[in-house]
């Protein structure tokens, strides 16, 4: 872990001027990223870890000895993908739990039975661009409520054990989706605009981003600090509604890359006292003045604006 570049403060409340870089590039993998830690004695949950990046991260967290539960919609898969992460990490301390991003008393129940403390929250499952428009039974538009509105209420729920870690950390999977969607408050489930399968999933994205901003905020003083993470373009069933990957081959990675950053920001003693901010490749991302070509990296401002955090959490307080 020797030659890490922490530059900038490392103040999670205070927007570093210079970008936060580590020895861990596009290439990394979780196995590079974890060398010789040891996560004994710590807990993880991973939401969506049935198959794709949910799994690989949970895989490589209970491979450096962390107890590992995985939040899954179908109880069945989780049990499978529970069975085989002990199989081949030799760690009998990961289980399944069900949760259920789009139904708000799934997330409560789930929340309610945990117990214990908290020390890493990969808030990691998702849905993305289903062709037409669907709502929960409460009314939200899906990906809103999936992707941001179902981990949010998992993450307020879970407060109280991640506080109990001493020094948790919350990492919430977003995209570069959200460089093309900033949240529009006034719509969030498309009852006036045309709905968009893509501008709806880069809308959650963006939301993704301002909930680690804003649960840094609130809750550093607790002891946790949340960051936000564009894993990259990797093959899985992310993508089963918009016909698979798109981005050229060079661009792709294996979901053991995909899945380093998200590790690295869950883990990594180099990310020690770190929140509020958004990486991409094992590193800070660049804060854009405008969006990039396809398939291009970096940060929009509307992600990371600390009014627009705070606009989002009370208005997803008052959602639930």
């Amino acid at each position: 872990m020797t030659g890490a570049r922490i530059l900038g403060g490392m103040n999670a409340l205070t927007p570093s001027k210079t970008r936060l870089t580590t020895p861990f590039g596009f290439s990394a993998t979780t196995g590079e990223v974890l060398a010789g830690l040891d996560l004994g004695g710590r807990r993880a949950l991973v939401t969506g870890a049935t198959s794709g990046l949910g799994a690989e991260t949970a895989r490589a967290l209970a491979g450096a000895g962390a107890e590992v539960v995985l939040g899954v919609r179908d109880a069945d898969a989780g049990r499978r993908a529970a069975d085989a992460i002990r199989e081949s990490t030799g760690n009998a301390r990961v289980t399944a739990n069900r949760l259920d991003l789009a139904d708000l008393g799934s997330v409560r129940d789930f929340a309610a039975g945990w117990d214990g403390p908290l020390h890493m929250l990969v808030n990691n499952a998702g849905i993305m661009a289903p062709p037409e428009l669907t709502r929960t039974p409460q009314g939200r538009e899906l990906q809103f409520a999936v992707n941001f509105l179902g981990h949010f209420a998992l993450t307020t729920a879970l407060h109280r054990a991640l506080a109990r870690a001493g020094g948790a950390r919350v990492v919430s999977l977003s995209s570069n989706a959200h460089l093309y969607a900033p949240v529009v408050f006034d719509d969030l489930d498309f009852r006036f605009r045309p709905y968009q399968p893509l501008g709806a999933y880069g809308e959650s994205k963006t939301a993704d981003v301002l909930l680690a901003v804003e649960a840094t905020r609130r809750w550093a003083g607790d002891g946790i600090l949340a960051n936000a993470v564009n894993p990259g373009a990797i093959a899985t069933n992310l993508q089963r509604h918009t016909g698979g990957l798109r981005t050229p081959p060079e661009r792709r990675k294996t979901a053991a890359q995909g899945a380093a950053t998200p590790v690295l920001l869950a883990a990594s003693p180099l990310l020690e006292g770190v929140g509020g901010r958004y990486f991409e490749h094992g590193e800070e991302a660049a804060l854009l003045d405008e969006a990039p070509p396809l398939f291009g990296g970096g940060v929009a401002p509307f992600a990371l604006d600390p009014g627009n955090a705070e606009r989002l959490w009370d208005t997803a307080l008052a959602l639930l």
